[in-house]
């Protein structure tokens, strides 16, 4: 097996399993038990990862808050923000590429009275900085947009949005999950206010993620989703999952260190795909993206279809969250896309375990399986003989 869809998870790293491993056997103590070794021990071990995180993130430990995931994180932030500053407007921005976990809790909230602006991207997947500006409005409460796309890796100029937001004093929520791990970021630098990341996208546990919240003088308040004991300050009650958050602080200890070979890895496959396959188009190529992600459209050659060609090569048609769903990606039809290309599209996304080797061979199966799509394919005959766009 070829596993080229690590935008959706990645594997587990060997060092990241070892740290995890003496508190899944020895050290199983419940870290809220601090009157014993075993739970002290468990306890240490969380504030060594909340070090890590923060760390990394240039950021102080106090500010990370340690949840399942960044789906917990975002349901947390979008409904709590809503919850504690509806009295002072009840205006939300977001996007309309967002991740599901962003769009669906939006919808939550405007069934609950919330005002939502979905904005809209060119045909590279970017945002207008402009459009953001006018938006914002004296209600606006919240303005949640990602760091980089799941689906096609576009990256959007966070610092900037962040300066932006911070000039007019609102709050700002940064849904990092595909970038932290892949790009530095610097938040002693970019003022972004609240930011969520998940250990499965850079190699750690499923199951653990961590939301970062900026201390202010005037604090941020969210309502918890979650109610039980007083862990994470009151923020989310629940039994700590040791190992998991060990894993975290491991894979984001262990992160960014391959960024430019993976980079390279992904051009080198843009380039023998364009070369070996007539008509392929890499989506937002003109963007910034991420190193690993590469989003293309085969002409005429149905994603799903092309996948069952190739059942030892792993990729996706768009976000594992949505990878059921029949309908064309929400992302590249907001790009502009009709739903034939968007259903002609495949996500290619890599990490520092794939090889050259690898390279080639999915370049090679992909060749073979679109001509043998389309030799057979009236649609493509037609298209080449100029009768379909």
């Amino acid at each position: 097996m070829i596993y080229l869809d690590n935008n959706a998870t990645t594997r587990l790293d060997d060092d990241v399993l070892e740290a995890m491993l003496p508190y899944l056997r020895e050290v199983y103590g419940n870290a809220s038990s601090i009157q014993h070794k075993l739970g002290r021990k468990a306890h240490q071990a969380i504030e060594k990862a909340r070090l890590e995180i923060a760390d990394r993130l240039q950021a102080q430990p106090q500010d990370i808050f340690f949840t399942s995931g960044a789906t917990e994180a975002i349901n947390t932030v979008i409904k709590g923000v809503y919850d504690r500053y509806r009295r002072k407007g009840k205006h939300i921005i977001t996007c309309q590429t967002e991740h599901k976990a962003v769009l669906t809790t939006c919808e939550h909230v405007e069934r609950q009275g919330a005002e939502i602006t979905y904005l809209a991207v060119n045909a590279e997947g970017q945002i207008n900085l402009d459009e953001l500006s006018d938006a914002i409005r004296t209600d606006t409460i919240l303005v949640t947009l990602m760091a980089a796309n799941n689906e096609t890796g576009v990256l959007f100029p966070i610092d900037q949005i962040a300066e932006l937001c911070t000039s007019r004093d609102v709050l700002f929520f940064c849904d990092t999950t595909q970038y932290i791990g892949k790009i530095p970021i610097d938040l002693s630098q970019c003022p972004i206010d609240m930011l969520c990341l998940s250990g499965h996208k850079m190699h750690g546990p499923k199951g653990i993620g961590a939301l970062y919240i900026r201390r202010k003088r005037k604090p941020i308040q969210l309502t918890p989703l979650l109610h039980g004991g007083k862990q994470e300050n009151g923020l989310r009650g629940g039994t700590y999952p040791v190992a998991n958050i060990v894993g975290l602080g491991e894979a984001i200890r262990l992160s960014t260190d391959h960024t430019a070979s993976i980079g390279a890895l992904r051009d080198y496959f843009e380039q023998s795909l364009q070369g070996e396959i007539e008509d392929v188009h890499i989506h937002a190529s003109r963007s910034p993206r991420l190193p690993n992600t590469s989003n293309v459209l085969f002409k005429h050659v149905r994603a799903a279809e092309l996948m069952t060609k190739m059942p030892d090569i792993a990729v996706s048609s768009g976000s594992a969250c949505v990878s059921g769903d029949r309908d064309p990606s929400h992302v590249l039809k907001a790009m502009g896309l009709s739903d034939e290309d968007a259903l002609c599209s495949l996500r290619f996304s890599f990490s520092k375990f794939n090889t050259k080797e690898e390279v080639e061979r999915t370049v090679s199966e992909l060749r073979q399986a679109v001509l043998k799509i389309r030799a057979q394919s009236p649609v493509w005959q037609m298209y080449k003989a100029g009768l379909l766009d």
